[in-house]
C-alpha cells in the first residue's frame, strides 16, 4: 500500500494529559488506548479555555475538519412524543454532520491527534457508521484507513466505507469480534486506532462539544431529559461532560438501548454497579448492537454517568424503534436509521410509564442518517 503524504495539522490544545479512571494514573498524550498499569480505561484531561466555550479548534485541526459539529435542535409536535404530552420535544440532528452520524466528532479530533503524533494510517473496528466516518476523514487526510466490520453491517454503511477508497474487512458474529481484529491489525501495521468506544481517548474527549452545544441551544436552561441511543456509551459521557464544563450540572440522562442488545439498560434495571456483556444480539438498531464483552467496563462507566444525572438506562423494542423512525420521518421530516430513533422511541415509553412529565422538556439526540440502513425501510 503506497502511503499518502500526511497533511499539515496545527498543533491542538498541546496542554492535555492522560488520566486512567480506574488507577489514577497520569500520563503523556501518546496514542495509547488503555492504561498500561491496570489496564483502566483513559480519558484526557485539559485546561478549560480562559473567557469562550470550547471551539471546534479545540479538538480538531485545520487540515482535517469537514464542518462537524454545530448541528441543529428543533423543536417538534408534542404530540410526536405521545397524544397526552403538552412539554416541550426536541431533537438534536446529528444526521446533518458530513458523513450522516455523530461519529464524525469523534473521528475528526482522534484523526487529528494521530495525525499530530505520527500516525500513518488509521484503523477502525465499526458496526457501520464509525467505520463511514473514518473512512470519509481519512479520504481527505489522505492517509490509508482500514474498516473492520461485522458481516451483517447495513450495506448502506458499506458502500459508504467503500466508496472513501478504505480497505474494507468483514469479520463473523458480533461488533465485538470487529473490535478484536481491529486491534490485531493496529498490532500488525502501528496504524492508530480509531474505534470509537472509548478506546480512544481524544476522540472520546471531542463529544463534550455535543453536550456544550445542547446547553447553549437550549439559551443556558438545561432541560428535564435528554435520551441518547447508546452502544458502549461515549455519546452519553459528551453530554455529561459538556454540560459540567457550561453549567457545573447535568440533566437527567436516558441511555436508550433495544431490548436485542441492552446490556446497561440491564443492569441499571436489576441495580448493579458493574455491567455484564450481551449475549447473541439481535435487533434492527445495528449501532448499538454491541454487546460489550470485550470492555464491559465500558458500559459501567456509561451506567455510572446515568446514575450520577439520576437518570437511567432504558431497553426499547424494535417494533417502538420502526413506529418512531416512521413518524421522524412522516411527520417531522427527520429521514434517520433506527438507532437514530431509539432515543424517541425510550421516550415515549418512558413517557406512558409515567416516568417523564407531561409538562417536560424532552430532548432526543437523532444520531444516524436513513442513507445509513436503506433495508431498515423494506
Amino acid at each position: 500500500m503506497t502511503l499518502a503524504v500526511l497533511p499539515e495539522v496545527e498543533t491542538i490544545s498541546p496542554e492535555l494529559k492522560l488520566h486512567c479512571i480506574a488507577c489514577d494514573a497520569t500520563l503523556p498524550p501518546t496514542l495509547v488506548y488503555r492504561c498500561p498499569d491496570c489496564g483502566g480505561i483513559l480519558e484526557v484531561v485539559r485546561q478549560k479555555p480562559e473567557g469562550h466555550s470550547w471551539l471546534r479548534a479545540d479538538f480538531v485541526g485545520d487540515g482535517i475538519t469537514l464542518g462537524e459539529g454545530g448541528t441543529p435542535l428543533r423543536e417538534l409536535r408534542p404530540n410526536l412524543l405521545h397524544a397526552g404530552f403538552s412539554g416541550r420535544l426536541l431533537v438534536k440532528d446529528e444526521t446533518r454532520n458530513p458523513s450522516g452520524s455523530f461519529k464524525d466528532r469523534l473521528v475528526a479530533a482522534a484523526l487529528s491527534r494521530a495525525i499530530a503524533l505520527g500516525a500513518t494510517g488509521i484503523v477502525s473496528a465499526s458496526s457501520g457508521n464509525a467505520g463511514a466516518a473514518a473512512a470519509c476523514y481519512a479520504a481527505n487526510a489522505g492517509v490509508p484507513a482500514i474498516i473492520v466490520c461485522p458481516d451483517a453491517t447495513p450495506r448502506g454503511k458499506l458502500a459508504q466505507i467503500v466508496a472513501y477508497g478504505a480497505a474494507l474487512e468483514q469479520v463473523p458474529g458480533h461488533y465485538g469480534n470487529a473490535f478484536e481484529h481491529a486491534r490485531q491489525i493496529c498490532a500488525e501495521t502501528g496504524y492508530a486506532n480509531l474505534t470509537t468506544t472509548y478506546l480512544n481517548p481524544y476522540g472520546v474527549d471531542a463529544l463534550r462539544l455535543i453536550g456544550q452545544e445542547l446547553y447553549e441551544q437550549m439559551e443556558c436552561v438545561g432541560p428535564d431529559w435528554i435520551a441518547i441511543p447508546t452502544s458502549s456509551g461515549p455519546l452519553v459521557k459528551g453530554v455529561f461532560q459538556g454540560f459540567m464544563d457550561r453549567a457545573g450540572k447535568v440533566p437527567r440522562l436516558i441511555a436508550a438501548q433495544s431490548e436485542g442488545c441492552a446490556p446497561i439498560a440491564r443492569a441499571f434495571e436489576d441495580g448493579k454497579i458493574d455491567v455484564d456483556g450481551w449475549e447473541n444480539p439481535n435487533t434492527i438498531a445495528s449501532g448499538i448492537s454491541d454487546p460489550l464483552q470485550a470492555y464491559p467496563e465500558e458500559g459501567s462507566l456509561t451506567l455510572s454517568l446515568v446514575r450520577a444525572s439520576k437518570g437511567l438506562a432504558y431497553a426499547v423494542g424494535d417494533v417502538g424503534i420502526r413506529e418512531a423512525m416512521i413518524d421522524l420521518a412522516r411527520k417531522a421530516g427527520l429521514f434517520c436509521e433506527p438507532t437514530g430513533a431509539a432515543s424517541l422511541a425510550a421516550a415515549r415509553d418512558l413517557f406512558i410509564k409515567g416516568t417523564i412529565g407531561s409538562s417536560d422538556t424532552v430532548v432526543c439526540i437523532v444520531t444516524g442518517h436513513g442513507f445509513k440502513d436503506f433495508a431498515a425501510w423494506t
